[in-house]
């Protein structure tokens, strides 16, 4: 999903989705230790953000990622938030976000930029940087806005897109004076016109539902980049992603002469941080930061994360089609006791996480879960699968017409973290009658398992690219929606959602419908919850700077900062 939610598994792409593993993150409040016993404070961004001229020229640095993704189009729906961020690599950033969310053209891709009314139509035109180029020659131009658009529309139910959310609202995406002169034009007012090509454009070769769908599966083209750096290998199956200097680039130079990405599993980055193999890792647990806490010439840096710890039910599974029983498995979770474990020893509290739109600490924030009757309640659950006519057998399981009510709730993480809130929400489960059977799988099936929905429960990260988490109301709840596949939308709340919420011309009104429709359309599907949101917590090699500077990671907020400023201090 782009500049949307993105699913983070094992680490994954709401705004922005992301995959993470569940639990992964540590929670975002006040402070925290560092393993020890020293207080650590928890800021709203913390990356180590530093001017290109405090940075010095050349060195290489070593990413670890979750998953090396088969599918590397971003745009698709089966894409992660690690396919964004490998992405960002190697294809253009057309625009730039402050920690905050103030967004900015990018100078390299973009001379101009500006949006207007006219004739009660939101307009908005772009001036392209006449240098700017595609890795195969082509010139970057209208035609990429516009192949971006259409295959993000919907209009062609073809196109597996993330999320059809801003786009749909376009209505022509056209030339100017020349090719290079952009003219966006929007079907009337539209309340978040800055969110269009928020997350990057597409090659106009991508202009098929085809090679939209598949021409990316384990081939992420090269030549149809741009940026400061090109992807010069990519290896699936070894879990690895090189990056180079491109000399076909207009821009600052990238400071680095090599990056590269490892696909690796927790207790494999955790390791390869200490063996020097790895520059930066995530340390987002007692036992992780214990790992580094003796280490010399590394800093740990804490920032609020913009991703929802969430769990999933597949209402499309005859166990789980009645929304009672849905209802039931989420009022058996003690959403207390998964944060306790998440954040053992790490001194660290926050606020409910009530929303899928919005978090806490923006404008028009609500409790949407516990307005639609959320809460840890083992008795209430129970009597909800009694109605449901699901009785308990002999062995405590609950049964009807002769089949066990049993959940497959795959894990894809050898973090004991992880494996401890497994078993924690196993027994909760246990509590009102419900076998959760857990499967522990590999890393590198997260995303896979996940968008072919190898599961009945799942949890991971819906992690967001952007502020404007209203904007993306439809990827969440939405009938065909690729980032929540609960598969408990409808057609009549589609209607609703175009009706009340996407009929706003104000970010305002917008936000107030959503957080308005969100707990009606939440008693309805029981469908998904947040647990909680939670820090990020990444211990680096001294001097790195400017890190995170893709979408959907998180130590700079909703930070995108350009990918050739990640470099090392002089």
């Amino acid at each position: 999903m782009k500049g949307t939610t993105k699913l983070t598994g094992v680490i994954a792409l709401s705004g922005a989705l992301a995959l993470v593993i569940s639990g992964c993150a540590s929670g975002t409040g006040d402070s925290g230790t560092d393993g020890g016993n020293e207080p650590q404070e928890t800021k709203a961004s913390d990356y180590n953000p530093q001017p290109r001229e405090n940075l010095q020229e050349g060195g290489e640095v070593n990413f670890g990622i979750n998953e090396v993704t088969p599918q590397m189009n971003a745009f698709n729906g089966n894409g992660s938030a690690d396919t964004q961020r490998l992405a960002s690599w190697y294809t253009p950033q057309v625009f730039l976000m402050d920690p905050d969310g103030t967004v900015s053209a990018n100078p390299a891709y973009l001379d101009s930029w500006d949006i207007s009314e006219k004739d009660g139509k939101t307009v908005v035109t772009m001036k392209v940087n006449e240098k700017a180029t595609w890795n195969d020659g082509t010139p970057i131009d209208y035609t990429a806005f516009e192949a971006t658009w259409k295959a993000n529309s919907g209009e062609d139910e073809a196109y597996e897109a993330n999320a059809t959310d801003g786009y749909k609202e376009i209505e022509s995406v056209t030339a100017g004076e020349t090719d290079k002169d952009v003219i966006v034009t929007f079907k009337g007012e539209f309340a978040w016109p800055k969110m269009p090509f928020l997350t990057g454009i597409m090659h106009p070769a991508v202009n098929t539902p085809e090679i939209f769908n598949t021409a990316f599966i384990e081939d992420p083209h090269p030549e149809w980049g741009a940026g400061p750096y090109k992807l010069t290998d990519y290896d699936v199956n070894g879990q690895s992603v090189t990056f180079e200097p491109n000399e076909k680039w207009w821009g600052n130079a990238p400071l680095l002469d090599k990056v590269t990405f490892t696909g690796l599993d927790a207790s494999a980055s955790i390791n390869a941080f200490k063996n020097g193999e790895i520059d930066m890792v995530g340390t987002n647990t007692k036992d992780r930061l214990a790992q580094v806490a003796d280490m010399e010439d590394v800093t740990t840096y804490r920032s609020q994360q913009t991703a929802k710890t969430i769990v999933i039910l597949d209402g499309e599974k005859p166990q789980l089609s009645d929304p009672a029983v849905r209802e039931a498995f989420f009022m058996a979770i003690d959403i207390d006791q998964q944060k306790q474990i998440a954040w053992n020893g790490l001194d660290y509290e926050e606020a409910p996480a009530g929303s899928l739109n919005l978090y806490d600490f923006q404008d028009g924030y609500s409790d949407s879960f516990a307005e639609a009757g959320l809460k840890f309640d083992v008795d209430g659950a129970k009597k909800l699968l009694d109605d449901a006519g699901w009785t308990e057998g002999e062995d405590g399981i609950r049964e009807k017409d002769g089949e066990k009510l049993s959940v497959v709730f795959p894990v894809h993480s050898d973090d004991p973290t992880q494996e401890a809130l497994a078993k924690a929400l196993q027994q909760q489960q246990k509590a009102i009658g419900i076998d959760l059977t857990i499967e522990k799988r590999a890393p590198a099936d997260f995303s896979t398992d996940f968008t072919t929905k190898n599961w009945d429960a799942f949890s991971l990260r819906f992690t967001d690219s952007d502020p404007f988490g209203p904007l993306w109301f439809c990827q969440l709840y939405c009938s065909d929606s690729s980032l929540n596949l609960s598969g408990t939308g409808t057609p009549e709340i589609d209607e609703k959602i175009k009706d009340e919420v996407e009929s706003q011309t104000t970010a305002e009104d917008w936000t107030a419908a959503t957080m308005k429709l969100e707990p009606e359309i939440i008693k309805e599907t029981w469908g998904v919850i947040p647990l909680y949101n939670g820090p990020s917590i990444f211990t680096v090699k001294d001097g790195l700077a400017n890190l995170t500077p893709e979408p959907y990671v998180g130590l700079d907020l909703f930070g995108v900062t350009p990918v050739e400023n990640v470099g090392w201090e002089k």
